[in-house]
């Protein structure tokens, strides 16, 4: 089994020491890791998977998503992802010089969604970052999207338009 299918599973066989433990939640062990270059492939296509299913408009291909994902994680961004018995459950992706801290990307794994791995995760990341406050953006039409995160309590703040000439 070559990389890619172990990622495509979400099954991590090496399984890094930099991984911050733990959180139990319902007798689960929730890991947070703090990603480097080493995590690019599993964030580019956990980061596909959230383009396609919150129908986002970008057309780029896995080694764009690499790259762009490169480029993230070595500027202002932080990356991190969700284990839970060395298994990848999701990622985070949160540009820390934003004030509040703005959570660009987060992604719950297909499989193990309707869980409560969302919310727990997303609890988690906050106490990690030891933070109280946080900024999303959610697509208008993400209707899934927008649901989960009023239900963890977030309030519109604007709107957020564009116009395209037909």
């Amino acid at each position: 089994m070559d990389r890619r299918t172990n990622i495509i599973n979400h099954t991590v066989f090496e399984f890094s020491q930099s991984a911050n433990i733990i959180y139990i939640f319902g007798g689960m062990i929730m890991q947070i890791k703090n990603c480097s270059f080493e995590d690019i492939l599993s964030l580019a296509e956990m980061n596909q998977q959230l383009i396609e299913d919150e129908k986002a408009e970008t057309n780029l291909n896995m080694q764009q998503l690499e790259e762009r994902m490169k480029e993230f994680i070595s500027s202002e961004y932080r990356a991190f992802i969700f284990y839970e018995n060395k298994k990848i459950i999701g990622y985070a992706l949160c540009n820390m010089f934003k004030k509040p801290v703005y959570l660009r990307q987060f992604f719950i794994c297909r499989g193990e969604r309707r869980k409560g791995y969302g919310k727990q995760a997303f609890n988690e990341l906050l106490d990690y970052l030891n933070i109280r406050e946080i900024d999303i953006d959610v697509y208008a039409w993400n209707k899934t999207g927008v649901a989960f995160w009023k239900s963890l309590g977030f309030e519109k703040r604007c709107y957020s338009m564009r116009y395209k000439s037909k």
